[in-house]
């Protein structure tokens, strides 16, 4: 028995670890969901049966992530910010895909969505360098150009080629389409709050007392299970109106 205690390496959180707290909890939401969403798959028609496997595979990935995650926060109690950025560099651009894949009813190109997901990149890989490296000028310069990434993919959603192809297409859509960009929209900020509150700069006085931990568990899991959610009830109201 003691053998087999020595070979299971379970992290121990304490009770009083909000911040660990928050690591299981995603990990557990970000399972449940892929459990959901892959097992649903099979009920609707073929041409929505991508965008729930890539939903799935969002949240996989993410509870994966946030399983280790958690054991580094419970052993070190420090941010895991290399786990964390490698879950975004996979994940983000998905949710990009996302885009894409509902947008193909209305002749969206490969195009759109490979834009998508090279400013999602750009916007991640920047933001690394500015949170990891850890210098007032990286920090900075790290965030501008992420932050420029990130409201180029706000401008291409609520007003550019993506935005007329999901009015082309209307209807149901057209929703998810809309909901999808308040994801990215107002979601995703939660990052950028997260980032000034990990990272030196004029902002700290304002965002410098936020648990950035927190911050990033909480958005992690509205966004992923959300966009998932969204581009699932597409698949329904979609596969209604065939049934009808």
């Amino acid at each position: 028995m003691k053998s087999l205690l020595l070979i299971i390496d379970v992290a121990r959180l304490a009770a009083d670890d909000y911040t660990g707290f928050t690591f299981f909890v995603g990990c557990m939401a970000m399972m449940a969901a892929s459990a959901f969403f892959f097992l649903s798959m099979s009920s609707f028609d073929k041409k929505w049966r991508t965008s729930i496997l890539v939903s799935g595979l969002i949240t996989f990935i993410a509870a994966v992530h946030y399983w280790y995650m958690r054991d580094y926060w419970a052993g070190f109690q420090e941010s895991p910010v290399f786990f964390r950025y490698v879950d975004w560099v996979l994940t983000v651009p998905l949710m990009c895909v996302e885009f894409y894949l509902i947008l193909k009813v209305a002749g969206a190109k490969k195009s759109l969505m490979w834009r998508l997901i090279f400013l999602s990149v750009v916007m991640l890989v920047t933001g690394y360098i500015g949170e990891a490296v850890n210098r007032d000028m990286a920090a900075l310069w790290g965030g501008a150009i992420s932050g420029a990434a990130y409201f180029v993919i706000v401008y291409d959603i609520w007003f550019g080629q993506a935005k007329k192809l999901a009015v082309a297409a209307g209807g149901d859509v057209l929703a998810a389409h809309k909901m999808l960009c308040w994801f990215v929209l107002v979601g995703w900020a939660i990052y950028p709050i997260g980032y000034m509150a990990g990272t030196p700069g004029w902002y700290e006085g304002i965002f410098g007392g936020l648990d950035l931990d927190v911050v990033y568990n909480i958005g992690d899991a509205i966004n992923k299970i959300g966009f998932g959610l969204v581009v699932y009830n597409l698949a329904v109201q979609s596969s209604k109106k065939i049934e009808a």
